[in-house]
C-alpha cells in the first residue's frame, strides 16, 4: 500500500516562503513521476510541478522562478520549495505520484497553503 503524507502548508504573508514535504510510505517502482498539484476554491485541480526519476522537472507558468520542486530518493520525500508568494497561490496542495510500471496514480490527503496580502 503506498502512502504520501503532506507537511509544511500554513498561512503566510504575501512574498514569504514556505516548503511543503511529501513523505512516501510502501513500494513503488523506480520509474515514477512525482509531482505537487493545488486546487482553489470554485477551481479545477492544476498541476503546480512535477519530477521526473530522471530528474527532469517542469513547472505550471504561474510559479516558473519562484518554486522548486525537488526528491530525495533516500528519504523517498519530494519537496516544493515555494518563495514569493502570492495570494493567488491559495490553494489546498496535493502531492501526487505515478507509477509508470503499474500505471496508477497515488494521491496525498492535500495540505492547505494561504497567502494574505
Amino acid at each position: 500500500q503506498v502512502q504520501l503524507v503532506e507537511s509544511g502548508g500554513g498561512l503566510v504573508q504575501t512574498g514569504e516562503s514556505l516548503r511543503l514535504s511529501c513523505a512516501v510510505s510502501g513500494r513503488l517502482f523506480s520509474l515514477n513521476t512525482r509531482a505537487w498539484y493545488r486546487q482553489a476554491p470554485g477551481k479545477q485541480r492544476e498541476l503546480v510541478a512535477a519530477i521526473a526519476s530522471g530528474g527532469r522537472t517542469n513547472y505550471a507558468d504561474s510559479v516558473k522562478g519562484r518554486f522548486t520542486i525537488s526528491r530525495d530518493n533516500v528519504k523517498n520525500t519530494v519537496y516544493l520549495q515555494m518563495n514569493s508568494l502570492k495570494p493567488e497561490d491559495t490553494a489546498v496542495y496535493y502531492c501526487n505520484i505515478y507509477d509508470q510500471v503499474r500505471d496508477s496514480d497515488y494521491w496525498g490527503q492535500g495540505i492547505q497553503v494561504a497567502v494574505s496580502s
